[in-house]
């Protein structure tokens, strides 16, 4: 930002004093703005120095900027574009587009009674209260009680209604905040590194555009890769499948199911040891008696004896 003093020969000059008051700031906040390089110095004469009719906009400009939300530096930063020759609409035009708030949610404000109701199976104690306020789900005004999500707050009375304790709930949540945070500090890294760069080196209204369009871009990714680690999840906690029929079971050998069906294409059924045991050595003793009873006479050799000579 320049340092060369603002001369008006025509039109009002202001003492500090008197511009501050026209400005409605005190005179150090005045001074404060002047060390940071937010106002330019004075036209002086002799030891007095004499404000303008364009230092009182700037000091209008930087309130009116500051109750947008805006901090000192980023005003500082702004003004020097803007004495630059740029377009201050077009650079608050960045500005907007990388503050605006990303999340959408609906807040819902209901009593503490309300809030207990929820969940009938649970006790909404002081621990858990202060627990949700020190993760800022929600804030308390008198009686009343605002989550900041109407959506979060009905998961939370899904979970906790299938039988999950509440203070499971919010330290799972503190944990997800953390990771989520960590995650938004990687995005906001990337983009500044790699899209935003210096401002004074780029068309700021191509660069407006550009963060426009990666918002929702970064929210899929999210949301894209929530999901598949979800898969994993579900995956690896699947519990192994069992042998399939025909195929070598653990240890590389016959499987209990080939040894019960046998091979669907082989000539041969093997059945088990225990699977063949009683029965096998039922048949086993019948063949060995049938073995060693005397076989009876054909009814040609009884023919044969009837007919004989000196035979009877």
């Amino acid at each position: 930002m320049s340092d060369e003093p603002v001369t008006e020969p025509d039109g009002r000059e202001y003492r500090i004093g008197e511009l501050a008051e026209a400005a409605g700031v005190p005179v150090r906040t005045l001074r404060y703005y002047q060390e940071r390089r937010l106002l330019p110095p004075p036209r002086r004469e002799g030891r007095i120095g004499l404000y303008s009719e364009e230092h009182l906009a700037r000091l209008r400009m930087i309130a009116n900027l500051l109750e947008r939300g805006h901090t000192l530096e980023g005003i500082r930063e702004l003004l020097a574009a803007w004495e630059q020759g740029r377009d201050i609409e077009t650079v608050l035009g960045v500005e907007k587009a990388v503050t605006t708030p990303w999340s959408t949610e609906v807040p819902v404000t209901m009593t503490m009674d309300e809030l207990a109701a929820l969940f009938p199976d649970e006790e909404v104690g002081a621990a858990s209260v202060r627990r949700a306020l020190d993760l800022g789900l929600i804030e308390i005004d008198g009686d009343r009680v605002t989550h900041w999500s109407r959506r979060q707050l009905d998961a939370t009375v899904t979970l906790v209604r299938a039988g999950v304790p509440l203070e499971a709930v919010l330290s799972a949540g503190r944990e997800l905040q953390q990771s989520m945070d960590a995650l938004a500090a990687m995005f906001v890294d990337l983009i500044a590194t790699h899209v935003v760069g210096r401002l004074e080196e780029q068309d700021l209204g191509e660069l407006t555009d550009t963060l426009a369009r990666l918002r929702p871009g970064a929210q899929v990714t999210v949301e894209a890769g929530f999901a598949a680690a979800m898969d994993r999840q579900g995956a690896a906690s699947r519990p192994a499948p069992a042998p399939v029929l025909g195929r070598g079971g653990p240890t590389g050998g016959v499987g209990a199911g080939e040894r019960l069906e046998g091979r669907v294409r082989g000539a041969r059924v093997r059945l088990p040891r225990r699977a063949r045991g009683a029965p096998g050595r039922r048949a086993a003793t019948a063949g060995a008696r049938r073995v060693a009873a005397p076989a009876a006479p054909r009814p040609e050799v009884l023919a044969a004896d009837r007919t004989t000579p000196g035979r009877r």
